[in-house]
């Protein structure tokens, strides 16, 4: 770890009011919570079978009110298989995705370099895919991955309507439906559905339980039984079928059991930060009101004064506001993801405004 990413999460985790984000959580805590989840079950797993994996694949299936769950290390491995699987039912190499979706901006060419898959283009704009889009795609797809929420366009979010259309617009073009459910426990509020309605769409569902629950790592595919037989035999030809992955599978259901049921309140008090930080002088949230517990806000001020504000605004008063400024195309402006996550359920509308008008006395002060 470099000195200022150290520096970053050490000042993170001394303050005593958050903002954006979560704090971090050290290795013996988080021993603590595996140990809480275990319980007095004495099991271990033995390459995915048994102990605190297979109840976590069941407690998923459960939850997304699908046949079967299978547990992964990684998403974009789980995404691997669930995509190339949906290329040998059809016979069709084609994958309708979006250019900001994560195989095509995180995951290294994974998708034509590993499966051999062909990345098709579904809409160029900073927003899910729709209907009319998918139905004109001008060549054959065999599945249609939908992220949900789209992270790289802004955390957003089509609506019901929207997302049944787009789904029953892939069917009719005989592609299989694959959603990259990341983020889908915090979805369903803006949605207006249950896990179990919007997995119900697809043919397949991958969820993380790192990214919003808290968990260590790993992922889990959902679907029918013969997508999890397909989805094991390709999980050991990817390396996933590690010999014991209990720490991770118990994690996670430490965040089912504790963050899960947070999330809604997240999400609804996302809506109150949004409010307060897009009246900041110069101030631009998006999508607004959010769809979920995270979003994009703007201010008209270079990133590294506005990280330097935040870091010293930590250090010196135990405040963390928002960190992981970029610089944008408009010089002057920089843009950060704000997550809603549970210390900030602890800040009443007034006290973000208050904490807001340090940071940016901090801004004008550098």
């Amino acid at each position: 770890m470099n000195a200022e990413r150290a520096r970053r999460l050490a000042a993170q985790r001394g303050c005593d009011r958050i903002l954006s984000g979560a704090r971090p959580v050290p290795p013996d805590e988080q021993l603590d919570r595996i140990r809480a989840a275990l319980g007095d079950d004495p099991v271990a797993d033995v390459y995915g079978e048994g102990g605190a994996v297979e109840a976590l694949e069941r407690r998923v299936a459960g939850l997304l009110g699908t046949e079967a769950a299978v547990f992964f290390p990684s998403g974009t491995m789980a995404q691997q298989v669930a995509l190339r699987y949906g290329a040998e039912l059809t016979g069709r190499t084609g994958v309708g995705l979006h250019p900001l979706s994560h195989p095509m901006v995180h995951e290294r060419d994974a998708l034509p370099l590993l499966a051999g898959l062909r990345p098709v283009r579904v809409t160029d704009a900073p927003r899910n895919p729709t209907a009319e889009e998918v139905a004109g795609l001008d060549e054959p797809i065999g599945t249609l991955l939908l992220e949900l929420p789209l992270r790289d366009a802004g955390f957003v979010l089509p609506t019901w309507d929207e997302l049944v259309a787009v789904v029953d617009a892939a069917r009719d073009r005989g592609a299989r439906v694959h959603l990259d459910g990341a983020r889908l426990w915090e979805s369903t509020p803006h949605l207006g559905r249950s896990l179990p309605e919007v997995a119900a769409l697809a043919d397949s569902t991958y969820v993380s339980f790192y990214k919003s629950l808290g968990g260590i790592s790993g992922a889990a595919l959902a679907g029918p039984d013969d997508l999890a037989r397909y989805a094991r035999a390709w999980q050991h030809r990817y390396g996933g079928r590690l010999f014991q992955q209990w720490p991770a599978a118990a994690a996670a259901l430490a965040g089912l059991d504790d963050v899960l049921p947070r999330l809604a309140g997240q999400v609804a008090h996302a809506r109150t930060v949004a409010d307060v930080l897009a009246g900041l002088p110069g101030g631009r949230v998006h999508p607004a009101p959010p769809h979920t517990h995270q979003f994009r806000f703007w201010l008209p001020h270079p990133a590294r004064l506005l990280d330097e504000a935040n870091l010293a605004l930590a250090e010196q008063d135990r405040v963390w506001f928002v960190g992981g400024w970029r610089d944008t195309e408009l010089p002057g402006t920089a843009v950060a993801e704000v997550t809603v996550a549970g210390p900030a359920l602890e800040l009443t509308a007034a006290e973000v405004a208050e904490l807001a008008d340090r940071f940016l006395r901090r801004v004008a002060a550098g």
